[in-house]
């Protein structure tokens, strides 16, 4: 097998890639199967895209709709949409309630959702924040935030912190509890969970009781044997998180900042537990591995699973894919355990 070489972030450094490797080889049959539709929907590469292309591609999560034929998902669970304040005008979120509430004010959770912070919105990260309310009874924000190209680096984190605030000061009007809430992300969502956890430790907001990482962007560096080994995966391979990246920053010195490098920072002491989930056939896998070693290292209980044989987004897949069933409930079982110490 030989190998071929591809430009970095910076273009000014070359990494190899082993030419005729096929990192979609060892997909489980039912994240194939998902996989498979989604193909078949004729989705364009995000790299080849411009952004508002890349945000009317098919999703995994119409796929999924379109095997079930639209069933109802997660019945029971109410949504209530809101605009909520951000950091610079009102942000979009979806309050979601569990089937069955328990006496007294529910546990809350904020979830930010995908999309390398330009792409992703509540509708296609739906699944997530419904199962997540179903699984652990808790009232659960889904807040979306300003997005690249329009608004780069730092607005999402800006208008994510924002959203941990109003939670904060509206928990017992939605019916929770401001001492038992938690930060949950996908991707670049959960690079924001641990920001708002890093911003409440610095500034003596509330801390988050736990942090539920999935496949989390937390470095960005394309040597990584992740990025190297999954250059080709679908749905996100190398040269999208790259185009991510492009379009996120203004060049390489923000893309280097201490809120994106969380895997490289030696402060992250004093941080809420965290459950790591990662997904094999995913660019992002070695940096989610480097975060978790790095919170082990600075004193923080971490734990963090590697699901073989599934890809980026898997987690919100669960009616279908096995492993999301299970990374969900290591995630509940994470979550209410802080809930209830």
């Amino acid at each position: 097998m030989s190998s071929v070489q591809v430009r970095n972030l910076a273009g000014n450094q070359l990494i190899p890639r082993l030419h005729g490797s096929n990192p979609m080889a060892g997909v489980d049959a039912d994240m194939k199967h998902v996989l498979d539709v989604w193909t078949a929907m004729d989705p364009k590469p995000v790299e080849q895209c411009s952004a508002a292309e890349a945000r009317a591609q098919p999703t995994l999560a119409m796929a999924l709709n379109r095997i079930l034929k639209d069933k109802a998902v997660d019945a029971g669970i109410g949504m209530e949409l809101r605009l909520i304040p951000g950091a610079a005008g009102d942000i979009r979120a979806r309050v979601y309630t569990p089937p069955t509430r328990q006496a007294g004010p529910l546990p809350m959770i904020l979830y930010l959702h995908g999309g390398g912070w330009v792409i992703g919105d509540l509708d296609s990260y739906d699944a997530t924040p419904r199962a997540l309310a179903r699984r652990t009874g808790a009232i659960v924000v889904s807040a979306h935030y300003r997005q690249a190209p329009e608004f780069q680096f730092p607005a999402a984190h800006e208008d994510s912190l924002a959203a941990w605030q109003w939670l904060i000061e509206n928990a017992e009007a939605l019916g929770g509890d401001p001492g038992r809430v938690a930060v949950a992300g996908e991707g670049a969502g959960a690079n924001l969970a641990v920001n708002i956890a890093l911003r409440a430790r610095e500034e003596g907001l509330t801390r988050p009781v736990h942090q539920a990482l999935i496949s989390p962007m937390a470095g960005g560096e394309f040597t990584l044997p992740s990025y190297v080994k999954n250059f080709e995966a679908r749905p996100l391979g190398t040269p999208a998180v790259r185009w991510f990246m492009r379009k996120a920053f203004r060049g390489r010195e923000e893309a280097r900042d201490t809120r994106i490098r969380l895997a490289e920072r030696s402060d992250l002491g004093g941080l809420p537990p965290a459950t790591v989930i990662l997904a094999e056939i995913d660019p992002l896998r070695s940096e989610g591995e480097q975060l978790a070693d790095a919170l082990r290292r600075s004193g923080v209980w971490v734990d963090c699973t590697i699901y073989e044989g599934v890809t980026h987004q898997f987690f919100g897949l669960a009616q279908m894919v096995n492993k999301a069933m299970f990374a969900q409930s290591q995630v509940a079982r994470n979550l209410i355990g802080a809930f209830e110490r």
